[in-house]
């Protein structure tokens, strides 16, 4: 592990956020800047994006949406078998747990993007359009894992088999969790970003430019500060979650983080720069969209578990451990 992915200033902010909530210091954000942080640093990366990709190989970018399709619903898949076969999660908790891992972190993302920035290594923008894809996806298999769940549970306990009237309102009910997985907040305002960074002006996005780049570092370190405080709550909640899970939110990552840095620089042909990024997307679990989605879909599940996990044990460790971790993988597969 490099010591340069321990002293970038996001990453020391959010020790420092971590440190805080430690030591019960009365250090708080306000309640909605989490969110305006959150939307500012989709929307730079966003325009940032679109603007490059509007000079790419569209081939190119329409291998990296079927890859990144791929990969949203085969890693929650991967992660609920992992879960079940465990004998120590029930199957509704693995649906909603493993759907935040075929998901992916925005922030974990933009990390990975301030370390390769910090390293002056070179990337491609096509991962920007996979981190946009694969927001929903995950959501979506976690919805079927969690119905499949339901009806085997079901069947297990002798119950009753559904009425037409049930039928009906649990199909309106998934269609209602489908149009919300893909017009999620997040991902609206990604590819809305993308979209208007590759059809404006190269001269309006130019007078955009100390918007997307300049204070771009210093808004990510505030975002990491506060996900640091965030974090740090959690941390008492790895009783509840027990080793096994623990070890899960380690595990997860690093078969994801393979798997996306072998489709980088395999399959997609990327550089180590880009195979990086791909890996960073298949390690990472959603903290933002996927879990008010499975309170809503999956409210049998709890949420301590799947919270725990992926903001309390996996966010960390992949902005610690992890990134340079990929990087280095990225250089053997790529290099």
């Amino acid at each position: 592990m490099s010591l340069s992915s321990l002293l970038l200033p996001a990453v020391l902010f959010f020790a420092l956020g971590v440190i805080a909530r430690l030591i019960k210091s009365d250090l708080k954000f306000p309640p909605d800047l989490a969110k305006v942080l959150s939307i500012y640093l989709l929307m730079a990366i966003g325009l940032h994006g679109g603007y490059e990709l509007a000079k790419a190989d569209m081939a190119i970018a329409f291998q990296s949406i079927i890859w990144a399709l791929i990969l949203g619903f085969t890693l929650p898949v991967i992660g609920y078998l992992a879960l079940v076969a465990t004998r120590k999660v029930n199957p509704l908790d693995a649906a909603a747990i493993s759907a935040h891992y075929g998901s992916v972190s925005a922030g974990t993302f933009l990390t990975a993007i301030a370390y390769l920035d910090n390293l002056s290594v070179e990337y491609e923008t096509y991962p920007l359009i996979m981190l946009a894809v694969m927001e929903s996806p995950a959501i979506v298999v976690g919805l079927i894992l969690a119905a499949k769940a339901r009806h085997t549970l079901a069947a297990r306990e002798g119950a009753v088999k559904s009425t037409p009237n049930e039928a009906s309102t649990e199909k309106s009910n998934f269609k209602e969790m489908l149009r919300d997985a893909f017009t999620n907040g997040s991902v609206v305002v990604l590819i809305g970003s993308m979209i208007i960074g590759a059809i404006a002006e190269p001269s309006g996005m130019d007078k955009l430019k100390p918007f997307i780049d300049d204070i771009f570092m210093g808004v990510l370190c505030l975002f990491l500060f506060d996900m640091g405080m965030v974090a740090a709550r959690r941390i008492g909640d790895f009783k509840q979650v027990g080793i096994v899970l623990a070890a899960f939110g380690v595990v997860m990552p690093l078969v994801g983080g393979v798997v996306g840095v072998y489709v980088g620089a395999s399959m997609l042909d990327f550089s180590v720069g880009g195979s990086m990024l791909v890996g960073v997307l298949g390690a990472s679990a959603s903290y933002i969209a996927v879990p008010p989605a499975m309170r809503l879909a999956i409210p049998e599940a709890n949420p301590s578990f799947y919270l725990t996990l992926s903001l309390g044990i996996t966010f960390p460790f992949n902005v610690i451990v992890g990134i340079p971790l990929y990087h280095s993988l990225a250089k053997v597969m790529a290099g």
